[in-house]
């Protein structure tokens, strides 16, 4: 899926600069930003620092390597409205995304009904968006309930599977307005749904493959 997003100050140089390329690495959400990891490739590494010192919605940026024509960066930034709105429905993002010249492409794994939800809410919103494709693995959001999937949505936005962790259970439990005891028993029926069918999945090419030997 391709979006268009709200010209803020990296798309804007990502649009004056058609032939640099934002990796998007990680993102995790705070309070009221969002933190992420970006790894750009620009021709003009110091018109990019120009740009996030003049930029007005980055509380800060660091920068965490950098050669010739490749910026490694954490940046902590506003959350833009297509991201919220993604979020609000229940789409998660693979990483890394990318962002050339104004347009960001990423990939998910979702459900036809969150897919729709999401068309309609960027519709609604006037976000410009188009489907690169659709393939059908697993769905594995068919496998969970609408509050395993919450509360497994809330953990990957919070950064509670990356390593270091981005938040503890307690924290998790904090945003829920829940116990602990109860986040861990919800995350841990989710994680069984979704292991058993991937092992079973995985299991069934195995066969194939060894049947057309």
């Amino acid at each position: 899926m391709k979006i268009k997003l709200p010209h803020d100050s990296l798309v804007r140089y990502s649009i004056e600069h058609p032939d640099s390329e934002f990796h998007i690495l990680s993102s995790r959400r705070t309070e009221n930003r969002l933190q992420v990891v970006v790894k750009a490739a620009t021709l003009d590494s110091n018109a990019l620092i120009r740009t996030l010192d003049e930029a007005p919605e980055i509380r800060f940026y660091d920068v965490l390597h950098e050669d010739k024509q490749r910026v490694l960066l954490q940046i902590e930034t506003e959350e833009h409205s297509p991201r919220a709105i993604a979020r609000s429905v229940g789409m998660l993002p693979q990483y890394p995304m990318v962002l050339r010249d104004g347009w960001q492409t990423i990939e998910t794994i979702t459900s036809w009904e969150r897919l729709s939800q999401l068309k309609v809410e960027f519709e609604e919103n006037d976000v410009s968006f188009e489907i690169l494709s659709v393939t059908q693995p697993v769905e594995v959001t068919d496998l969970l309930t609408d509050r395993q999937w919450e509360v497994l949505t809330e953990a990957i936005t919070r950064g509670y599977y990356n390593t270091p962790r981005g938040c503890s259970l307690t924290d998790l439990a904090t945003t829920l307005d829940v116990s602990p005891s109860a986040v861990s028993g919800v995350l841990h029926r989710a994680e069984e749904q979704i292991i058993k069918a991937f092992a079973a999945n995985a299991e069934l090419g195995i066969k194939s493959r060894l049947r057309d030997r």
